[in-house]
C-alpha cells in the first residue's frame, strides 16, 4: 500500500463539487510554481509517513521505504532543476544531506526534521501563497465537506463513508490525532489542489476556488480536535507563547501540533490548533506591535534555552519584522534615540542567538526593557502639534538629502560640462522616482502587502549598489580633477561619453530617489493616524522648502567653482555619500536578518550612516580605505596643475 495515499484517501465523489456562486476561481499557487509546490508537499508528505517504513535502524515495510527514497530522490531532483537563486546551493545540500539520512535508515525525528527544515527553506527561497488571504469559512468548508468527502471518509471524517469499502488503499481516518498532530492545513490545502498519487483522490484545482479548498482544508484539519474547542479558546487567551507562534494566517496554516508541543505542551497544542482551525478569524485578537514583539521574543528566548537555535532566530527575527518595524514610524516621531536604541538591541540579541555571542540572558532582558519603554512611549496618546511638525520636518529633511545630493551632483555636473540637453534624464530619473515609489507603496498596501524583511531587503541592496556606483564615479572625478588634463578631456571625451552614459545617469537618479521614498512615505502613512493632520501636512511642506533651498544654493555655489575645483569638491561629496550609503546598506541587511549585529562603542549618527556595529564600520571603513588608495594614486601618478 503506498503510505502516501494516506494523506487524502480517494474521493470520486469530488468531481461533482459546485463551485461557491459568489466566488469566481482564483489563480492556483502550484500553477504559478508547480515544482515548488509540489516537491514542498513530497518533503511534508515525506517528514509524517518516514517513521511507518523505518523502525531503530531496520526496514519495517520495503515498499514504504522504497517510496521514501523515490520522493526524496525526486525532490532532490526537482530542486536541482529549479531557477538559479542565493539559497540555491544550501537547498541542495539539504537535500543530499535528506537522501543520506534516509539511505541510513536513520532514526525518524531526525529525518523528519531535515525534511521539515528543507520544506521551509525552499518556501523561503521560492515564496508562494501558503495561507488564504482572508479567514476562510467554515460554515463553506463542513457543507463542501458533507457534498464530496463524506461517501468516504465519513460524515464525522472516520474514514467510514459508504465507499470507503471500495477504495484502495482505503479514505484515511482524519479524526486520528497521532497523524493530524503531523499535518498542517498547508498540507491538506495542497492535496486538494494536487491530487494523492497512487490513489482516487485527483488534484480539484480546476473545479474548486482557492477559497472553497482553504475552507475545505480548515475544516477537515479541525475534525481531529472538535471536542477541545472550548478548552482551545481559554488556551489561547492571554497565551503569549501561542501568540508569538500563531500571529497571522500564514503561520496558522504552516503549523502543526508536533511542531508546536515542545513549547506548548501536547495537549494544550492540540487544543489551541484545533480551536484556531476551528476559529480563523479569532487571529485577530493576538497581539499585534510592541505586546507581539516582546511574546515573540520570550519565544525565541525560550526556544533558545531548550537547545532550538534555528527556531530561537526565527522567532527573534519575526520579533522585529512583525512587532517592531510596523510601529517604527510612529515611535520614530515619538522617541527617534530611543528607536535606535531598541533597532540595536533587537540586532545584537538576533546574532546571540545564533551562537555568535555568549551574552544570549543579558541582551534578550535588555531588548525587552526596550520594548517596555517604547510601549510606554506609545501609549502616551496621540502626537501634539510640535511633536507632528518637527517629525514630518525630520522625515523628510534627513531621507531626502542624500538623494538630493547625488542629484544636485548629477545636474552641476552637466551644466559644468556643458551638456544641457542630457539633463532631460536626470531629471526623468528622480521624478519616475517618486512616482515608483507611490505605485510601490499603493500596491504593497492593497496587494501583496510587501514584508518588513522585503522592505529591508530592498532598501539595504539598493544602498550597496548606490554606493558601489557612487565609489566608481567618485574615483573617477578625483582623477579628473587632479589631472590638469579636464579642459581637454571635456572637449575631446565628455560628448561622447555622455552620449553613451545617458541611461546610466537616468538609472542612478532614479535609484538614489526610489530607495527612499518609500520608506518616507511608510512613515508618513504611520504617522498619518497620530495626529494633527493639519501640522503634520505642513512639516512635509518645510521639509520640501529647505530641501528645494538647499538644491538651489548647492547649484547657485557650483557654477561659480572652476571646473577643475567642481570636479575636486564633488568628488568628495560623491565619496562622502558613498561610505553613508554603505553604512546604510549594511544596517538595513542587518535589520532584514541578512547580517549579524556586533555592537560598537560607537554613536549612531543616521545622517552619516553611522550604526554603533562592527559590521557597518568595517564596510565603511573598507570604503574609505579604497577612496584613499584611489586619491593617493592619483596625487602620486598625475602631476598636480594649477
Amino acid at each position: 500500500m503506498l503510505a502516501f495515499a494516506l494523506l487524502v484517501g480517494g474521493c470520486p465523489a469530488f468531481a461533482q463539487v459546485p463551485p461557491a456562486a459568489s466566488a469566481p476561481a482564483a489563480p492556483d499557487n502550484a500553477g504559478a510554481a508547480p515544482d515548488v509546490s509540489q516537491t514542498w508537499q513530497m518533503l511534508d508528505y515525506l517528514a509524517t509517513d518516514y517513521a511507518g517504513a523505518v523502525r531503530d535502524g531496520e526496514v519495517t515495510s520495503p515498499s514504504e521505504y522504497a517510496e521514501m527514497r523515490e520522493f526524496a530522490g525526486t525532490a532532490r531532483q526537482r530542486i536541482a532543476r529549479l531557477p538559479a537563486a542565493p539559497a540555491t546551493p544550501a537547498l541542495r545540500g539539504q537535500a543530499t544531506r535528506l537522501v543520506q539520512l534516509i539511505d541510513a535508515r536513520a532514526a525518524s525525528p531526525d529525518v523528519a526534521r531535515q525534511a521539515h527544515v528543507l520544506a521551509d527553506a525552499l518556501l523561503a527561497a521560492y515564496p508562494m501563497p501558503t495561507a488564504p488571504a482572508h479567514p476562510p469559512h467554515l460554515a463553506r468548508g463542513a457543507r463542501l465537506y458533507q457534498q464530496t468527502c463524506a461517501a468516504c471518509h465519513g460524515a464525522h471524517g472516520q474514514g467510514d463513508g459508504p465507499a470507503a469499502a471500495t477504495l484502495d488503499p482505503p479514505p484515511i481516518d482524519f479524526t486520528d490525532r497521532t497523524r493530524a498532530d503531523q499535518r498542517s492545513v498547508l498540507s491538506l490545502f495542497e492535496a486538494i489542489g494536487q491530487g494523492v498519487k497512487g490513489t482516487a483522490m485527483a488534484g480539484y484545482a480546476d473545479q474548486l476556488p482557492v477559497e472553497d479548498r482553504w475552507s475545505l482544508a480548515y475544516y477537515v484539519g479541525s475534525l481531529a480536535y472538535a471536542r477541545q474547542a472550548g478548552e482551545g479558546a481559554r488556551a489561547w487567551k492571554d497565551n503569549a507563547t501561542a501568540h508569538a507562534q500563531l500571529g497571522n494566517l500564514q503561520e496558522l496554516s504552516r503549523a502543526r501540533v508536533a511542531q508546536l508541543a515542545p513549547e506548548l505542551g501536547e495537549a494544550q497544542a492540540r487544543a489551541i490548533l484545533g480551536y484556531l482551525r476551528a476559529h480563523p478569524g479569532a487571529l485577530p485578537e493576538a497581539s499585534a506591535g510592541l505586546p507581539l514583539a516582546r511574546a515573540k521574543l520570550a519565544a525565541s528566548f525560550a526556544a533558545w534555552q531548550q537547545g532550538q537555535a534555528e527556531e530561537a532566530q526565527r522567532l527573534a527575527l519575526s520579533a522585529y519584522l512583525d512587532g517592531v518595524e510596523p510601529v517604527e514610524p510612529q515611535l520614530d516621531a515619538r522617541d527617534s534615540a530611543l528607536r535606535a536604541q531598541l533597532e540595536t538591541a533587537m540586532g545584537a540579541y538576533r546574532t546571540a542567538v545564533t551562537g555568535h555571542g555568549t551574552d544570549v540572558v543579558t541582551r534578550q532582558q535588555t531588548a525587552d526593557a526596550l520594548l517596555q519603554r517604547a510601549q510606554a512611549t506609545l501609549a502616551g496618546g496621540s502626537a501634539d502639534a510640535a511633536s507632528a511638525f518637527l517629525g514630518a520636518w525630520t522625515i523628510l529633511v534627513r531621507e531626502g538629502l542624500e538623494a538630493l545630493l547625488v542629484v544636485v551632483a548629477l545636474l552641476a555636473f552637466l551644466r559644468k560640462a556643458e551638456r544641457p540637453a542630457m539633463l532631460r534624464y536626470v531629471h526623468a530619473g528622480w521624478s519616475l522616482a517618486l512616482l515608483a515609489g507611490l505605485a510601490t507603496w499603493a500596491f504593497a498596501s492593497y496587494a501583496v502587502a510587501i514584508s518588513g524583511a522585503g522592505r529591508e531587503l530592498t532598501e539595504g541592496l539598493s544602498s550597496l549598489f548606490a554606493a558601489a556606483v557612487l565609489l566608481c564615479v567618485g574615483l573617477w572625478m578625483h582623477r579628473k580633477s587632479v589631472g590638469g588634463r579636464w579642459q581637454a578631456y571635456l572637449k575631446a571625451k565628455m560628448a561622447a561619453t555622455l552620449d553613451r552614459s545617458a541611461w546610466f545617469l537616468f538609472g542612478l537618479a532614479f535609484i538614489s530617489v526610489y530607495r527612499e521614498v518609500f520608506e518616507t512615505i511608510l512613515f508618513y502613512v504611520a504617522m498619518w493616524n497620530e495626529g494633527p493632520r493639519a501640522w503634520l501636512l505642513a512639516g512635509v511642506g518645510s521639509g520640501a522648502l529647505t530641501l528645494a533651498v538647499i538644491a538651489w544654493l548647492l547649484l547657485r555655489t557650483s557654477r561659480r567653482l572652476p571646473l577643475g575645483k567642481f570636479f575636486s569638491a564633488s568628488s568628495m561629496l560623491i565619496a562622502l555619500l558613498a561610505i553613508v550609503l554603505t553604512g546604510k546598506g549594511i544596517a538595513a541587511l542587518q535589520e532584514a536578518g541578512w547580517i549579524g549585529v556586533h555592537v560598537a562603542p560607537l554613536p549612531r549618527i543616521e545622517l552619516l550612516g553611522i550604526y554603533p556595529t562592527w559590521q557597518s564600520v568595517v564596510a565603511q571603513a573598507v570604503v574609505a580605505l579604497v577612496l584613499a588608495v584611489g586619491y593617493s594614486l592619483d596625487l602620486r601618478r598625475i602631476p598636480q596643475q594649477d
